[in-house]
């Protein structure tokens, strides 16, 4: 029951810090400080995508799913849970490309009127 626990809580944080990396920027418009964590964060997320690499959460999580007697996944966090909702025919490499473009559009855009925001204000 623990590993299965774990195995769960990990997936709670990966698809917490997911959404962290893609909307964190609106939230420095609110709370300027979480821009010393989200930067880093949205950094390395689209890091993930764009180099194909494996982010550490993904083995740990199915680690804790095998150590539960469960199968686990192959492939990635978002291959698994979100690719295959949103892209039945799979994560291709140039889906995963656009979704790291989109990540870093997405915050470029927030982090622009954070910037026009304190240009005006001083």
């Amino acid at each position: 029951m623990i590993p299965r626990l774990a195995a769960d809580l990990v997936l709670v944080l990966h698809a917490t810090f997911v959404v962290f990396v893609v909307v964190g920027g609106w939230l420095v418009l609110r709370w300027p400080k979480v821009s010393w964590i989200h930067v880093p964060a949205a950094i390395w997320g689209a890091l993930v995508e764009l180099a194909n690499w494996t982010c550490p959460l993904t083995p740990l999580e199915i680690y804790f799913r095998r150590l539960a007697g469960q199968a686990g996944y192959s492939g990635g966090f978002i291959e698994h849970y979100v690719g295959s909702v949103l892209y039945p025919a799979g994560l291709t490499p140039g889906i995963r490309v656009a979704l790291g473009v989109a990540v870093v559009a997405v915050n470029a855009a927030a982090y622009g009127i954070v910037i026009r925001k304190r240009r005006m204000e001083g």
